[in-house]
């Protein structure tokens, strides 16, 4: 199975974390938790999720990845003033892993210098900042480009969900 990344950061959309993390920890991926810090807990901007940071972002390798998730809420905006987590981020995707952003995380992919020349989605407020960094916005529940995947809000994350596991498994089969 893969092993995938969760970067997340206080006032993360609780359910653009919590929808794709148990999904893809009961099909049976390594799931991680990544942040600023190890040991630190993060708390939802609805109040009904938390999690722990795993470990630091600066300690983990980005190529032991096989994905990397960034859920929306403030969380990427917090994390983007972040060099270590920013480098990560940046790392995985000159990698070539599969990075895959809702809502506001593309903001994590706009400051990685990631964006540039892609097709992507987001929340309408993150437009004019992708479109301003290179990139070119659709608005769609799910688009994918390449390595990067990208989905606008909660109510598309039953595709976005599929789409990292749909991508997964072709890389699988490659």
């Amino acid at each position: 199975m893969a092993r995938i990344a969760f970067v997340v950061g206080e006032d993360f959309e609780d359910s653009e974390f919590k929808k794709p993390y148990d999904a893809l920890r009961e099909a049976g991926h390594e799931v991680e938790v990544l942040g600023a810090k190890a040991g630190e807990t993060m708390h939802g901007k609805k109040g009904t999720e938390q999690v722990v940071i795993a470990a630091a972002a600066v300690e983990r390798d980005p190529k032991s990845y096989d994905v990397v998730v960034i859920p929306g809420g403030y969380s990427p905006d917090h994390l983007r003033t972040d060099k270590t987590v920013v480098k990560f981020v940046g790392d995985a995707v000159r990698a070539g892993k599969l990075v895959a952003a809702v809502c506001h995380g593309p903001q994590l992919l706009i400051e990685a210098d990631a964006v540039e020349d892609k097709k992507l989605t987001s929340w309408p407020s993150v437009r004019t900042d992708l479109l301003n960094a290179g990139a070119k916005w659709v608005d769609k529940e799910v688009v994918i480009d390449g390595t990067l995947i990208t989905s606008r809000k909660p109510e598309d994350l039953d595709a976005f969900t599929a789409a990292i596991q749909q991508q997964l498994a072709a890389r699988k089969a490659a």
